[in-house]
């Protein structure tokens, strides 16, 4: 005996909508809109590029500047505690200080008070900080050579110094330390919320 199913007229020979549309996802997507949509990407890149490299090179000199004053923190913490002078320099190849900031800066103990390096005289070597990034511009004061920390936490000399930090082609970036006779310091901020450091007497930073 033949077995027979009822006729079902709203049995079609259609597909399912949702077979349909996975099927139009499976399609992936056309030269067009791949094409708008690397256009897309590439306008948000062009505008966000600047950003980008402004927030890396304040990054930059933000860290220097944060290095800098733990060098400056060490040498007058050693300078009290060892009850001698404490210098930081770059160190040239004979020992003497040089004007070279922008190079490895050192700090050690001065004991025989010649101020420069004697590594035969075991002279006590405390810290190392890297030289800067090539093109950027480190200076202190005016063709001064090094910062020496007195046991009384002073410094040596009759004034004050400025560590300054200038960044290559981004002049509003610099940044700057003010040593102040005492041995005490402070790293400069923007006071009156132009995009540029100031000192506490309004002066910009320059390296020039």
């Amino acid at each position: 005996m033949l077995d027979t199913q009822p006729y079902d007229q709203n049995s079609k020979s259609t597909s399912n909508p949702l077979t349909r549309h996975q099927s139009k996802l499976c399609r992936g997507m056309t030269l067009i809109e791949l094409m708008l949509s690397i256009g897309i990407t590439s306008i948000l890149t062009t505008l966000a590029l600047p950003n980008f490299n402004d927030f890396i090179v304040q990054l930059r000199v933000d860290n220097e500047i944060s290095r800098l004053s733990r060098l400056l923190l060490t040498a007058r913490n050693h300078a009290i505690s060892s009850d001698t002078n404490v210098i930081i320099c770059p160190i040239a190849s004979n020992g003497a200080c040089s004007s070279n900031w922008h190079e490895e800066l050192s700090v050690f103990i001065d004991s025989n008070g010649n101020q420069q390096f004697d590594r035969a005289n075991n002279e006590l070597l405390i810290a190392i900080k890297g030289p800067i990034k090539s093109g950027d511009v480190l200076t202190y004061a005016k063709n001064r050579t090094k910062i020496t920390y007195q046991p009384t936490g002073h410094l040596f000399g009759l004034s004050n110094g400025t560590l300054r930090y200038c960044p290559k082609g981004y002049q509003d970036k610099s940044r700057a330390i003010v040593v102040a006779r005492s041995g005490r310091f402070y790293a400069t901020t923007d006071n009156n919320h132009d995009g540029k450091d100031e000192t506490r007497s309004n002066q910009l930073i320059k390296c020039d």
